[in-house]
């Protein structure tokens, strides 16, 4: 059993650890309604007297749980009422927003969520915002980021404190003192089945791995990863300060939505810093590093050796980076995307490039198409001989992804289905008469690094169907 005095001095140690408030502060609080943000609503109740904290609560109805959620948000309004605490209370349709923006649901909850609760801060004028995170939180997001092959900024964990602004009283309190906490003085919460359903990766670590860490390999685990966590987590800060001097020689300009940052002064790095250096201009663009991955910040990585010396790799979120001779543009927003494309598409140094994981479409934006990838078995092909020159049918056993799709690149060669030997791209585009304009905008399929489509021309003879083909991969290019 929790001694109630003990964890409220455990929350206000961390509150003074890490300076999360100050004597007048407002703060507005998350308030699902579950254990944890009824517990955070409760003990800030109780020390807001010491600080003079002027509270509010706010509560986001996910629309996930259709009754229940709109039972929670009663569950909430009833008990800010019971504090005499105003209420802020909003419905989104995360279902809905997740298909928009193409997230997974975990992530598109977290962004609607915040969301919310910064505008209702910057609207009645909270300066923090409390939200409920404790220590097993944090010992499972590490996990979680651990299988995923995060870096170690993703090993460092949930930040007490974020952007001065968002803090975690809690932090350091672990699930069963919560429920001890509330047990004794006898609030109510709520609880959400979806918590214990282990068809999401989260509740599998929650309720089959870590138990099974405890009780096969260390008692402690969670304490220990919350330690592993602080200690990343203090040395990242300190790598981010060696890290900035050099980002201040490399970058050239710095503009609302886009820094320039110097390709020759970033060759001259280590690879780890030139890394370190893209990630911190990154996060300045776009406000964050969520969902950029390693394999975004090595494609970043590969413009810095391209040759010729021009190229561009687009990220989530709509973060493109583009190489120029020296420079390596990093942007955010379409109308500057589309304002950079028009003056490429103009000039000798147009050039595009893309690379597919699996069958999906991607959108090809310097040239206003997309390309759609679809499997299929043989028995399924229609007479591809109808099907126009937008699409084509490959035989998937002879092909690999990643797909790259890129433009026109002097020294281009391929077999052409039915020429019977190996043609200069160049040479092929003159006597089809392709007009030099349509040349350098015109998509190219490569798999293993070998063309294996001219997008609207020909494919290649070794990727062609044959009686023995049995998987089959339709590619088609869709124009605006």
């Amino acid at each position: 059993m929790v001694n109630l005095s003990k964890l409220l001095q455990t929350v206000e140690k961390t509150i003074a650890i890490y300076g999360m408030l100050k004597p007048k502060d407002s703060v507005v609080i998350g308030v699902s309604g579950g254990p944890d943000s009824v517990a955070l609503l409760h003990v800030l109740f109780l020390i807001a007297p010491r600080f003079s904290l002027k509270l509010g609560v706010a509560h986001l109805n996910h629309c996930l749980r259709r009754n229940d959620s709109d039972k929670d948000a009663q569950f909430v309004e009833i008990l800010a009422k019971k504090y005499d605490l105003p209420c802020y209370t909003h419905k989104k349709d995360v279902r809905k927003y997740r298909i928009e923006n193409k997230l997974s649901i975990e992530e598109a909850a977290r962004r609607v969520r915040y969301t919310f609760l910064n505008n209702v801060a910057n609207t009645m004028q909270y300066n923090k915002i409390a939200v409920g995170h404790h220590s097993d939180d944090n010992a499972e997001l590490i996990l979680m980021n651990l299988f995923r092959g995060s870096g170690t900024q993703g090993l460092s964990g949930i930040p007490p404190v974020r952007d001065h602004k968002i803090i975690r009283p809690l932090i350091k309190l672990n699930r069963s003192e919560i429920i001890d906490f509330l047990s004794q003085n006898k609030l109510k919460y709520v609880s959400d089945a979806s918590n214990t359903d282990t068809k999401h990766f989260r509740n599998r670590v929650r309720h089959d791995l870590i138990p099974l860490l405890k009780t096969a390999y260390n008692p402690k685990i969670s304490e220990t990863l919350n330690r592993l966590s602080s200690i990343i987590r203090s040395e990242e800060e300190w790598i981010d300060d060696v890290v900035h001097p050099f980002y201040e020689k490399t970058v050239l300009d710095v503009q609302e939505n886009y820094i320039i940052l110097s390709v020759s002064m970033l060759n001259q790095y280590h690879r780890a810093l030139q890394r370190r250096i893209i990630r911190m201009t990154i996060e300045k663009i776009k406000g964050d590093l969520r969902r950029i991955r390693f394999v975004n910040i090595s494609s970043v990585i590969g413009l810095l050796e391209k040759r010729p010396a021009y190229g561009q790799v687009d990220l989530p979120d709509r973060i493109r980076i583009q190489r120029d001779r020296d420079a390596l543009y990093v942007f955010k927003g379409k109308r500057m995307l589309s304002d950079v494309s028009e003056k490429y598409i103009h000039s000798d140094t147009f050039t595009f490039e893309y690379q597919i994981e699996k069958p999906e479409s991607v959108f090809i934006r310097e040239i206003g198409a997309t390309i759609k990838f679809t499997e299929m078995r043989m028995k399924k092909v229609p007479d591809y001989r109808y099907t126009g020159q937008h699409t084509g049918f490959f035989d998937k056993d002879t092909l690999s992804f990643p797909i790259k799709i890129r433009n026109f690149r002097p020294g281009d060669a391929f077999k052409p289905l039915g020429v019977g030997g190996m043609q200069k791209l160049k040479k092929f585009f003159i006597d089809k008469k392709v007009p030099r304009s349509d040349r350098i905008k015109c998509p190219i399929l490569l798999s293993r690094g070998k063309i294996i489509w001219v997008v609207g021309h020909r494919i290649d003879e070794s990727v062609k169907l044959t009686p023995s083909s049995r998987n089959v991969l339709k590619v088609e290019l869709l124009l605006a």
